[in-house]
């Protein structure tokens, strides 16, 4: 194995998820210093997430086949100006337009990076993608908390000018990266993008995901704004702790397989931990902070159960077509979350926490019992 380039990859897409991430907690002082509701300090996430649900479909359309290292060099250094602006920008629009084109690099470095993992060790392409997306929960937390904590320390502008040193120390590990492979794009056809949706399996995976995330982007977007409603003098370094929760997906995704061998079948085990992530729900009504400290890594947890276990079920259910089974796994899973860190903002806004938890549980509750009843076709 070609740790070396392993290492490079792991340490690019902890910064990247990192810099995607890092407004969550800022985001009660960016409406303040913008002068912004709260649904439009949303939108500083949503859009980079709205940009990779369409990388899988779009990209390959713009992008036939290029170099993996000449791709990951290019869109970092385009990220790293990026990031760099955002330290000095003054208004809303400015901020959200520079965030716009943050979000059409990052699909770009995610895809040449997952492209090398895969080339690292062929034998081992299983595990390589295991080590994707435990970097990639890695760098959500790393990123969630350290802005949290270097707000608090040396203001909002600090966040990006360190994200900025991060990428810049990127950009020469990637000068020095030895393994280069061609990055081929998928061209999906109307089609076949029907074709798969007429396989009812898919089409309740990718429903399932859509929800999924809708509801824990929504969740992990609004709790800075929640712990400002119930504790006003709350910090942004406590609140980027609140998120330390997140890691325990790094756990869930490297034990995956056992956990499906603890439940017998994949199916089960995402009925089992799509449970579990609705009853984690129920108690964010608490006004506990440690409660809903607690409450954060568990409900990570459950959705990081549901998640790692479909993607695996998305690449294998198919024989053929696995680049496209997977690029729409994406497109739902990560549209879920562009809508879920808007519209649960919208609800919050006009009727309050409770209700929001309540149409969260209840989405849920009807997503699961048609997976529930339907569970059958994913054993024969």
């Amino acid at each position: 194995m070609n740790k070396k380039a392993l290492y490079i990859i792991i340490y690019n897409i902890v910064v990247v998820l990192s810099v995607m991430y890092a407004t969550q907690p800022l985001q009660p002082l960016l409406t303040t210093e913008f002068n912004i509701s709260i649904v439009k300090s949303s939108l500083f996430t949503a859009i980079i997430l709205f940009w990779l649900a369409l990388a899988p479909i779009v990209y390959g359309y713009i992008l036939e086949s290029i170099s993996a290292k000449k791709m990951l060099s290019i869109s970092s250094m385009i990220l790293f100006v990026t990031n760099l602006l955002l330290g000095f920008t003054n208004s809303f629009e400015m901020f959200l337009f520079i965030r716009c084109l943050e979000g059409l690099t990052v699909p770009a470095i995610l895809t040449s990076s997952m492209t090398i993992l895969a080339n690292i060790d062929k034998k081992n392409i299983q595990y390589n993608m295991s080590i994707y997306v435990a970097s990639t929960v890695f760098g959500g937390l790393v990123g969630r908390v350290m802005s949290g904590y270097i707000a608090s320390e040396f203001g909002w502008r600090a966040v990006f000018f360190s994200l900025s040193i991060a990428l810049l120390l990127g950009l020469i590990f990637i000068r020095k990266l030895n393994l280069d492979v061609a990055t081929k794009m998928t061209k999906p056809s109307i089609k076949d993008i029907f074709g798969i949706l007429k396989d009812k399996r898919f089409a309740l995976i990718y429903l399932m995901m859509f929800s999924v995330f809708f509801v824990f982007a929504g969740l992990l977007n609004l709790i800075p704004f929640r712990m400002k409603e119930l504790f006003g003098d709350v910090s942004e370094l406590t609140i980027g702790l609140l998120y330390m929760g997140y890691g325990s997906g790094i756990l869930v995704a490297l034990l995956s397989r056992k956990i499906i061998k603890f439940f017998g079948s994949e199916i089960k085990s995402i009925l089992c931990g799509g449970l579990f992530f609705i009853l984690m729900i129920v108690f964010f009504i608490s006004e506990n902070l440690t409660l809903i400290f607690i409450m954060m890594f568990l409900l990570c947890i459950g959705m990081f159960t549901v998640h790692s276990i479909s993607t695996g079920m998305a690449n294998s259910m198919k024989k053929d077509q696995k680049g496209l089974t997977s690029g729409m796994y994406l497109t739902f899973y990560y549209i879920g979350g562009a809508f879920g860190s808007v519209v649960p903002s919208m609800i919050y806004s006009h009727f309050g926490w409770n209700i929001l938890i309540g149409i969260f549980i209840g989405l849920l509750m009807f997503v699961f019992t048609i997976v529930y009843f339907n569970r059958k076709i994913f054993t024969q």
